[in-house]
């Protein structure tokens, strides 16, 4: 991934450090708070799916297909936000992203029938996409000038913004409309990308200390065969993991309500339990890391989100779906930031730049293929998908335990 936009800006600790850790600790929280914006938007759309798709007419199968529009837009919208990213600045795309975020999340909420729910989802993907891309650059070249390893602190922010998004959309679901809560989310998404944009827009990337440059620069960006295929291992491993975190955004709620009969606010709970686990296991992840290492951390977190849904996918009461939800996101919490890191670390800001477009396609194509397999066999069936591409990810992990493991021991 490339470092865009560089200033001359002094590390910390050095002449005009004082200044330098001020502009980046903004930076820091500004992120932050992108990404936790990004969370509380995506959450909030998610868990109105079952009365958009009631007001739709649509059948399990129409709403894959729909789902399948925020798929398409992300993956054209990722291919290209690179180049604006080099063109105009991964601060000043990741703004502008925000603001069509904000805006394309009020719209399933005003059509009636599943095409018309495909063709602004579309809309809605291209925005989550690039966002998604645009803030993660920002983000790596914040942590490499920063030189901490705090890559797991934004991933936090986007699932404590999901919990709380999922949580009010619990709240609102019994009395609210979906088209007055999703508006209601536009106005909070643009009244916080005011906030925080205006920080991006006047600091441009920072450049990052001349040591950090040395491991990116001897892995030669993962041109060798050897390196692309391990960081396409690693990618693999994030698509299996986001895969899982994808499927429970979308289908998570319908399974409680349609297949459990539980009340609307409950199901809405589903995924908030998911993202609040999920908070957690990230928050704590450094030190999980430094006890367990990197390999048994994959292992661990992909044998336990296996686990996690398998009972969630197929027990018969609705708190035991509900513990196993909580099971998932936990073990899933650590395993996107570090195959990212891995692939990093074998191949540098290349390698971090293919394994987050890959998991990222994971989340994304995960709910329409949910879709496709609830038609044909039944919801409880599709979601144990999760828990094979979990226990996947766990034997990835350990045959991969060496990649890397000069820089990631």
């Amino acid at each position: 991934m490339p470092l865009l936009n560089k200033v001359r800006t002094a590390v910390p600790g050095g002449s005009g450090g004082d200044t330098a850790t001020h502009s980046l600790s903004r930076l820091r929280v500004a992120l932050t708070l992108f990404f936790a914006l990004d969370g509380f938007l995506f959450a909030g759309w998610v868990v109105r799916i079952p009365a958009v798709k009631q007001q739709t007419g649509a059948s399990a199968g129409d709403l894959g297909l729909a789902l399948l529009g925020v798929s398409a837009g992300a993956v054209i919208t990722m291919t290209l936000t690179g180049r604006l990213c080099r063109r105009y600045g991964s601060h000043a795309v990741t703004v502008a992203t925000a603001v069509l975020l904000s805006l394309s999340v009020a719209l399933p909420a005003l059509t009636r029938s599943p095409l018309a729910l495909g063709l602004v989802l579309l809309a809605f993907g291209a925005a989550y996409g690039g966002i998604n891309v645009a803030m993660n650059s920002a983000a790596v070249d914040l942590v490499t000038a920063l030189r901490r390893p705090v890559m797991p602190s934004f991933h936090a922010a986007f699932s404590l913004g999901g919990m709380i998004g999922a949580g009010l959309g619990g709240l609102l679901a019994g009395g609210l409309s979906p088209t007055a809560h999703l508006l209601g989310l536009t106005v909070v998404g643009l009244v916080l990308t005011a906030v925080a944009g205006p920080v991006l827009l006047r600091h441009p990337a920072p450049a990052p200390a001349p040591e950090s440059l040395a491991p990116a620069a001897g892995a030669k960006g993962g041109r060798s065969g050897g390196s692309r295929r391990v960081v396409l291992v690693f990618g693999v491993i994030a698509l299996c993991t986001a895969y899982g975190e994808g499927a429970l955004a979308d289908w998570g709620a319908l399974h409680l309500e349609q297949d459990l009969g539980a009340h609307p606010g409950v199901a809405a709970a589903g995924y908030s339990v998911f993202a609040l686990t999920m908070t957690a296991g990230r928050l704590s992840g450094t030190a999980l890391l430094e006890r367990l290492g990197q390999t048994r951390t994959l292992v661990l977190g992909g044998t336990t989100a296996a686990a996690g849904m398998l009972l969630g996918a197929l027990a018969p009461s609705i708190w035991a779906t509900l513990l196993g939800f909580a099971i998932t996101g936990l073990g899933l919490a650590n395993i996107f930031p570090v195959a990212v890191a891995r692939a990093g670390a074998v191949a540098g800001p290349g390698g971090v730049a293919t394994a987050s477009t890959l998991g990222y396609g994971g989340m994304l194509l995960g709910p329409p293929s949910i879709g496709f397999l609830a038609d044909w066999f039944s919801l409880p069936v599709a979601l144990t998908t999760v828990a094979v591409l979990a226990a996947g990810a766990a034997a990835m992990g350990y045959w991969a335990r060496n990649a890397g493991a000069s820089r990631t021991s």
